[in-house]
């Protein structure tokens, strides 16, 4: 796994989800970023369960067909991983150079991570050092873990697809990248994103731009369309449409309100006992405050949701545009849809900004 920040020769991002692959490829321009691919397949809901691949050889043809259709002659791509088989904490350690601690994350790591320690590949990103009242300074210290088979089942995906996996970041590292390159930061401004997949929620909580918290959880937009299924008894592709507000044939919509805020409900505990633990880690109340949410993800274009999540927080929320400052040429590209999609395409945009040799 690698950490962001560098330029060399463009990737192709590929955001493979439960719901759906996500394909972007940016080139570098004169004021920030250019559009130069953008592709979207759905997967059907057996392919991909929460995270875990069960149909491979699916996907991989779904992968191919997007490459096809979308001209892509790069090989190189980064891909990412969430959920529950990644472990993201902030640690510190004595201080050490970094050659010292390539050597002794291992042990290090092996008291913080609820696996076997042979179970899982580990990287880790010096954020700085602390300033501590105690004798011997401390450094300040990102560690990232993801189970082996995990990584292995995506790297499968990948390769067998006909592409070289050469970067394997984090869905919320991803998700920070997209919010740098499209957003101001303000200094000490505390900003949480927020991406909601089909199956996994992403929370990124940011201070003056870089993260100081993030978590993961197994909840996302199949909750909904499973919800509307069940209590409408409508099919899938109809349970799709309506959650997102569109016209689906006999559908009563005061039921379809009262299922849309149940669920909203089930998604709002779990980011207000998120929101609530990153409170209790951050010792003063200013730096613990959250500014502003931004949304991504298919569960940011469920209807009334965003609106929802404002109101009951207290905090301003609004739906990221992960191509916000990216250069979009519209004799290239359907402008309408890019930016209809945009929700989904948070992640991918922020792989696709990743370069080979980051760290």
């Amino acid at each position: 796994m690698q950490f962001p920040f560098s330029r060399t020769k463009p990737l192709i991002g590929l955001d493979i989800g439960s719901s759906a692959i996500k394909l972007l490829q940016l080139d570098e321009a004169k004021s920030g970023y250019r559009l130069v691919r953008f592709g979207l397949k759905p997967l059907s809901p057996e392919m991909i369960v929460d995270g875990t691949v069960m149909d491979a050889g699916s996907v991989i043809e779904t992968i191919k067909d997007l490459i096809k259709e979308q001209k892509v002659k790069v090989k190189d791509v980064a891909i990412s991983v969430s959920g529950h088989s990644v472990i993201v904490k902030k640690i510190n350690l004595p201080t050490m150079t970094e050659d010292e601690l390539e050597e002794s994350i291992k042990w290090e790591a092996e008291q913080y991570i609820p696996f076997d320690i042979n179970d899982v590949n580990i990287d880790f990103h010096v954020l700085g050092t602390l300033d501590t009242n105690e004798a011997q300074a401390q450094l300040s210290v990102l560690l990232v873990a993801a189970k082996k088979d995990k990584l292995n089942d995506y790297m499968r995906l990948v390769t067998e697809s006909g592409l070289n996996p050469v970067v394997i970041d984090v869905d919320a590292f991803a998700l920070e990248n997209m919010y740098g390159v499209n957003y101001e930061i303000q200094e000490g401004e505390v900003v949480a994103l927020i991406n909601i997949g089909a199956s996994v929620m992403n929370i990124n909580i940011l201070k003056s731009g870089s993260s100081v918290f993030t978590r993961d959880i197994s909840i996302g937009g199949d909750r909904y369309t499973e919800a509307i299924q069940r209590d409408l008894g409508l099919s899938y592709e109809d349970a799709e449409r309506a959650k997102e507000g569109q016209q689906a044939e006999g559908v009563d919509r005061e039921a379809l309100t009262n299922v849309l805020t149940t669920v909203n409900g089930e998604v709002l505990a779990e980011i207000s006992r998120s929101f609530d633990y990153f409170k209790t880690t951050t010792s003063q109340e200013r730096q613990s405050r959250i500014d502003k949410i931004m949304v991504s993800g298919g569960v940011a274009k469920v209807n009334g949701f965003v609106p929802y999540l404002s109101e009951k927080l207290g905090v301003t929320a609004e739906i990221a545009n992960p191509f916000r400052k990216i250069e979009i040429n519209p004799k290239l590209f359907n402008v309408e849809f890019v930016q209809a999609m945009a929700p989904a395409a948070a992640v991918g945009v922020g792989l696709a900004i990743r370069r080979q040799g980051d760290r």
